[in-house]
């Protein structure tokens, strides 16, 4: 019976028959705030099997970047969204910023929020995730000294809330095997504070850089994790680690026709992986 359905499957792959895909597609992270900083939230986090693709057509591959951090110096400042990741019509979102002390706003929206910097003016809520593709992002929790930030969201939870001296760590994120092993993608980044007693947030497993009290630790490459916040010496906040697009078929139909982007691609598992970690095109 196995051998009759592998001659099946060998026919239907030399007939010119496409596969239908399945694709991790991560967004960029977001950059975390400086100076009592928030934390940057994870990009966006899409997957799924079952996508049709048409032979002779080339589909687009964007690796979105990560947001840059918030400036060092006083004032503080907000960190910049992370930029989306597209798979074809897949559209993961970029992670949401991390904002600055009293930079009077909440955590930004992106595929995971960003987490609120530390204030004495407000308390403000964390960034708003795009539905399914995340967590939203921590609140700073409190106005009163130590002031403490709060972590961006991840795939896999909601950044924590700053809480009396104990700044909120990133949101964990999700673990994927599509490329042949258990990889963690888009932690959210934790927040920073330090010098006036606080303690910064850890980062999110699956890259979400740490806060800390002088500059934010960035998010892992490739990833797309958050960017850690900036402490109260006013350090810049964490850049977002970039994204990712990894797509795998079955390894009984053939190569894909062309790639550009310089793909990385295995054939292992019974799969066929082509791994993107710069922008670029498939044809099958």
């Amino acid at each position: 019976m196995f051998a009759a359905k592998n001659f099946f499957l060998a026919a239907v792959a030399a007939s010119g028959a496409t596969p239908t895909v399945e694709y991790l597609v991560v967004a960029g992270g977001g950059g975390g705030g400086s100076g009592y900083g928030g934390g940057g939230g994870a990009g966006g986090f899409r997957t799924a099997t079952g996508y049709s693709v048409t032979a002779g057509s080339a589909i687009t591959v964007t690796v979105g970047a990560g947001g840059a951090g918030g400036a060092s110096g006083s004032p503080s400042n907000a960190g910049t969204v992370g930029n989306n990741s597209i798979f074809g019509t897949i559209t993961s979102d970029g992670g949401g910023r991390g904002t600055g002390v009293n930079n009077s706003a909440g955590g930004g929206a992106g595929g995971s929020g960003g987490g609120s910097g530390g204030s004495s003016a407000g308390i403000y809520s964390g960034g708003t995730a795009t539905s399914g593709q995340g967590n939203n992002g921590g609140s700073n929790g409190t106005m009163a000294s130590p002031y403490p930030s709060a972590g961006g969201g991840g795939a896999g939870a909601a950044g924590s809330n700053g809480s009396g001296s104990q700044d909120g760590a990133g949101g964990n994120g999700t673990a994927s095997s599509i490329s042949g092993s258990s990889v963690t993608y888009a932690g959210g980044g934790g927040g920073g504070n330090g010098a006036q007693g606080g303690t910064p947030g850890a980062g999110g497993t699956g890259g979400g850089g740490a806060g800390t009290t002088s500059a934010g630790v960035s998010g892992t490459a490739n990833t797309g994790g958050g960017g850690g916040g900036g402490g109260q010496t006013y350090g810049g906040g964490g850049t977002g680690g970039s994204g990712i697009v990894i797509i795998r078929y079955a390894d009984t139909y053939p190569d894909a026709a062309s790639t550009t982007g310089s793909p990385t691609f295995t054939n292992t598992g019974g799969y066929k992986i082509y791994q993107w970690t710069s922008s670029g095109s498939i044809t099958f």
